[in-house]
């Protein structure tokens, strides 16, 4: 049974949230500005829903008497939850699929919201650069230079 008397609210969990809400928004943006399906909003909430799954595996369920804590179990959770939203973003267009990057982002969106859950704001910060130089960089060696052989 949950013990509300004892429950502390502190400023991390809300600091987290909002860490993971702009590193989505982040990605979010270069997808919107690609003109892809899914954009800042998409992002944003998977990143922070996520990162709130986390948070309460971490903050409520040890307040849980006799219960046995396994943080990676919400964690694998997640990913479940977030690759059967990513198979519906990938479908058939004129022989050839479309959205595979789009649906490995959103993938990359929730792992930076876990990392962001669990502390980790070095590990989302880079994975959300690192993103980025995939969406942005690699499309570019990808048009330019690999499409003109």
């Amino acid at each position: 049974m949950l013990n509300f008397t004892n429950f502390d609210i502190s400023l991390e969990p809300f600091v987290y949230l909002v860490a993971a809400l702009i590193l989505g928004s982040i990605l979010g943006i270069e997808r919107t500005l690609a003109h892809k399906t899914a954009g800042v909003r998409t992002y944003s909430l998977v990143s922070m829903g996520s990162c709130l799954f986390i948070l309460i595996a971490r903050y409520v369920i040890p307040t849980v008497e006799s219960f046995n804590y396994d943080p990676m179990r919400m964690a694998a959770g997640v990913v479940m939850g977030v690759g059967f939203l990513c198979g519906g973003v990938i479908i058939f267009k004129d022989s050839s699929l479309v959205g595979l990057t789009t649906a490995a982002g959103l993938w990359v969106a929730a792992g930076i919201g876990m990392a962001v859950g669990y502390g980790l704001l070095g590990l989302a910060v880079l994975a959300t650069v690192s993103t980025l130089l995939v969406f942005t960089l690699f499309w570019f060696i990808e048009q330019k230079i690999i499409s003109r052989r």
